[in-house]
């Protein structure tokens, strides 16, 4: 097939949209809604909210997967770079919540528990990202390279798998043999929200859209980002109020909202901010200590009411908290580096 290239490789929209999806991980883990509405706060965090994820799996996808399947001159060191890059990331940032898991008594009971952890729900709440990431991008390539038609008919299945583990998990939990099918999943992993079931079509759309001839006009866009984010709110709220979720990661129109939702950041102009790349996995890596901290703070100063009680104002100073500490490090870095530099001239 044509090589294409990624011609807005440079757009500010997904750049800016980084920041947006940064604080959407940060509201999923502090609910900033609830003390105000359960419903709101739902709809606004755990369904809309949902986009986050798929938008950063997306950019992978783009930026890192595209070039490699539709340009088969490609070099493959580019992507062999980001799976060991994300893999001793992971480690490191495993390493560092390691004390508080040891604290909170939430380490690995048995051997079992720990390659689950560490390959498919991972080491901390939000680390799941990095191996779901790196798996979903091996299962992409492995597939995607020999058949994209393929990788698109596979993908699209397990997603439609996983959703009946997820937010639809109340149709199949009666029905004997397909319970027994998800129990069986569930051995092993805690979740269909995973690499396997999860990551791949996310990343597939990332490819896809590298690709004009599998973009639509902006005018459909817009229509179809507003009637698909109708279409997974409302079916959100059935599942949500009809009792049927198991967890609620996986909607039906999740990826129909990313498709068009993607198109219109991609059409956005103007140059890269790569203080936003940099700052907002920043973001998603601190975001779970600063919410120790300032739960910790104020308990100390009993002003637990006040800081944690009330869901808006904790979201706010977490999220606050969480992107002055992730600029001052990314600044710190690229001071060290520059003075590096001098130093070695």
């Amino acid at each position: 097939m044509k090589a294409v290239r990624t011609a807005q490789k440079h757009s500010a929209g997904i750049d800016f949209f980084r920041l947006a999806a940064a604080c959407m991980v940060v509201a999923i883990h502090t609910a900033p809604l609830s003390s105000v509405s359960e419903d709101a706060d739902y709809l606004l965090t755990y369904c809309l909210g949902r986009v986050a994820v798929p938008f950063f799996l997306m950019t992978s996808g783009y930026f890192v997967l595209a070039p490699y399947i539709w340009n088969k001159a490609h070099k493959k060191q580019s992507l062999r770079r980001f799976l060991i890059k994300n893999a001793l990331l992971y480690f490191a940032v495993s390493l560092l919540y390691l004390p508080i898991s040891l604290y909170s008594g939430n380490l690995p009971k048995h051997a079992g528990e720990l390659c689950r952890n560490v390959f498919f729900d991972g080491t901390f709440y939000h680390l799941w990202y990095f191996p779901a990431a790196i798996l979903g991008c091996i299962i992409v390539i492995t597939i995607a390279q020999r058949s994209v038609g393929s990788a698109v008919l596979l993908s699209g299945a397990a997603y439609l798998i996983g959703v009946f583990g997820d937010s639809w998990y109340g149709l199949i939990k009666d029905f004997a043999p397909l319970r027994l099918f998800y129990d069986g999943i569930f051995t092993v992993t805690g979740y269909t929200r995973n690499g396997i079931f999860f990551t791949p079509i996310f990343l597939l759309l990332g490819v896809l859209l590298a690709n004009p001839k599998f973009r639509c006009k902006k005018k459909v866009c817009l229509y179809g980002t507003a009637v698909a984010v109708f279409c997974m709110l409302l079916e959100g709220y059935a599942s949500y109020g009809a009792g049927m979720q198991r967890h609620n990661s996986m909607y039906l129109f999740l990826p129909p909202v990313m498709y068009f939702l993607f198109q219109l950041l991609l059409s956005v102009p103007g140059a890269s901010v790569p203080l936003l790349r940099k700052t907002s996995m920043l973001v998603y890596l601190i975001h779970p200590a600063v919410i120790l901290a300032v739960r910790g703070f104020a308990k100390l100063i009993h002003q637990t009411g006040l800081f944690v009680t009330n869901s808006l104002i904790h979201y706010l100073l977490v999220c606050g908290i969480s992107w002055i500490a992730a600029i001052l490090l990314e600044g710190g870095k690229r001071l060290c580096i520059k003075k590096d530099a001098h130093g070695s001239n």
